[in-house]
């Protein structure tokens, strides 16, 4: 049917509900809108009064050129012509497609055959395993023996190397522990709150000299390590004079000192809020030291795993496991009740040996940084034990390594000053220009950050784009011009610090002494 107005086939017919014609849609909605009525009857119509009407497509008639033989014979060949492209296309793409799926067949073939491989060599490494692992209980008696029969000095060549050596890995258990342990930790950071007792930016601005206490022998003086039992407020350091002393700092008392170490304790670290502390020295050995009762603590276990200086142990947040650097090259992941060692860690270039100087576990504890005494920065995934990340830029060797609270910040000393790295897109993002920064820390709650060299100064955390301002500047009262270590004390409200004289200086808000001191003897009542 055509359209009453153009005598065409309509392309969107339309039908008068009052005279029955039949229109194009547009020429009739153009027509109502300029008369307001129908242009055959003459009858008022609006555009409510026109129905649209479903057809199926409609197909327009063949040129005049396909009515002759010649032209049909014409359009003929070009369809021919265009199945005969449209044919070589499918058959190009049909012999792409085989040569695809063979390759595809064959790679698979070959990644059955490494699975097979890998399968038996993992099954005879489980045997070998358990072969292993029958011989473990005898371990630790063997190194206690050690450290019983030596009297502080080494005694394992009476074991032979292989006693000492034997490294039996971190097991699927226990990795399974470090896992459940990281994602307890960051969920835990997700809703982290900064502390209200949190010391001020006002507060960090007065602070002050409080008091100073000689810890060490005067002979020997230099404090080269510290560490802080906040819920205690008890204070660690080792010194040159290869002795450890636990301080309580709101009585001004020495609670206990740790001899047993024939040269300088190189670092001390207290676990959880257990009674036991690390040592680390010198003289190649790390101790653990438990609380005997009486106040007093007693060597339980001294390792003997490396074979040069121990520069640094740091605690795993499970305080189930701690891990010793060294400068022979290596790192040993060790069990703390048995004091076994699971795994003991190299580069495997041995090409280019690299002495550890710092080490630390990030906050959730599958990461692992280390400095080196070639100036370089290297991150570890617990798990596998390898080298996952390189951070190079100092001068001279890393002497201290601390991770912000956040998870996201690491801070690394070293002879050139002090460096921050933001660990989501592993590069510096600042710099602190200091000679001989000895030491770094983050306070616990990754609101500041303290920084000793010769003398010490205290900065407001902030992000990789804001500026991170510096708050104070405390002198290194000591007269030797070097501060070694810096700890905050719980919330920020104390400074300790510690130099390469034998004293341990505390600095704080002014009239604060007796506050804190009466706050902690609540406490514990």
């Amino acid at each position: 049917m055509n359209c009453a107005i153009s005598g065409e086939v309509p392309a969107e017919p339309v039908v008068s509900t009052k005279s029955g014609l039949l229109f194009e849609r547009r020429l009739i909605e153009r027509h109502i809108s300029d008369y307001g009525k129908c242009p055959v009857t003459g009858e008022p119509l609006t555009i409510d009064d026109i129905v649209p009407i479903k057809t199926g497509e409609i197909i327009k008639p063949k040129t005049l050129q396909t009515a002759s033989i010649p032209g049909m014979l014409g359009t003929f060949q070009n369809e021919w012509d265009g199945l005969m492209l449209s044919n070589y296309a499918l058959e190009q793409q049909l012999h792409t497609a085989r040569q695809e799926l063979s390759h595809a067949l064959y790679q698979h073939d070959s990644a059955c055959r490494v699975i097979a491989r890998l399968k038996k060599e993992r099954d005879e490494a489980r045997q070998l395993l358990a072969e292993v692992e029958r011989h473990i209980p005898a371990a630790p008696e063997a190194v206690t023996a050690s450290a019983t029969l030596s009297n502080g000095k080494r005694a394992d060549e009476d074991l032979g190397s292989d006693a000492k050596k034997l490294c039996p890995g971190i097991s699927a258990e226990i990795i399974t522990e470090l896992t459940d342990c990281n994602a307890a930790l960051s969920q835990k950071r997700k809703k982290r709150q900064i502390p209200q007792t949190l010391a001020s930016i006002g507060a960090l601005e007065k602070f002050t000299q409080l008091s100073s206490h000689p810890l060490h022998k005067t002979n020997k003086p230099g404090i080269c390590s510290m560490d802080i039992l906040h819920s205690k407020d008890v204070i660690a350091t080792g010194g040159v004079d290869a002795t450890a002393v636990l301080f309580d700092r709101p009585s001004g008392q020495i609670l206990s000192t740790l001899t047993g170490h024939s040269k300088k304790v190189t670092s001390v670290k207290f676990v959880g809020d257990a009674d036991l502390v690390l040592t680390a020295s010198a003289d190649k050995t790390v101790r653990i030291w438990r609380d005997s009762g009486d106040g007093n603590y007693a060597c339980g276990h001294t390792l003997y795993d490396h074979s040069a200086e121990v520069q640094a142990v740091t605690v795993h947040p499970t305080n189930k496991y701690f891990v010793s650097a060294s400068l022979d090259s290596t790192w040993c992941f060790y069990d703390l009740s048995s004091g076994l060692c699971l795994s003991k860690v190299s580069e495997s270039d041995n090409s280019q040996k690299v002495g550890y100087t710092a080490a630390a576990f990030h906050p959730d504890g599958l990461i692992l940084g280390t400095g080196t005494s070639q100036s370089v920065v290297k991150i570890w995934d617990v798990k596998s034990q390898a080298n996952v990340a390189k951070f190079d830029g100092h001068t001279g060797e890393v002497t201290a390594i601390s991770f912000s609270e956040n998870g996201y910040f690491l801070a690394t000393a070293a002879e050139d000053g002090v460096r921050l790295w933001d660990l989501r897109k592993l590069r510096n993002f600042k710099s602190f220009l200091s000679a001989d920064a000895n030491s770094v820390e983050f306070d616990p709650s990754g609101s500041y950050l303290g920084i000793a060299a010769s003398d010490i100064r205290v900065y407001q955390t902030a992000s990789v784009k804001a500026e991170w301002n510096l708050i104070k500047t405390l002198p290194d009262l000591s007269g030797t011009g070097k501060a070694t270590c810096v700890k905050f004390g719980s919330d920020a409200q104390y400074v300790a610090v510690g130099s390469m004289d034998h004293n341990l200086r505390i600095f704080g808000l002014p009239g604060n002494e007796k506050a804190n001191a009466d706050d902690d003897s609540a406490q514990d009542q």
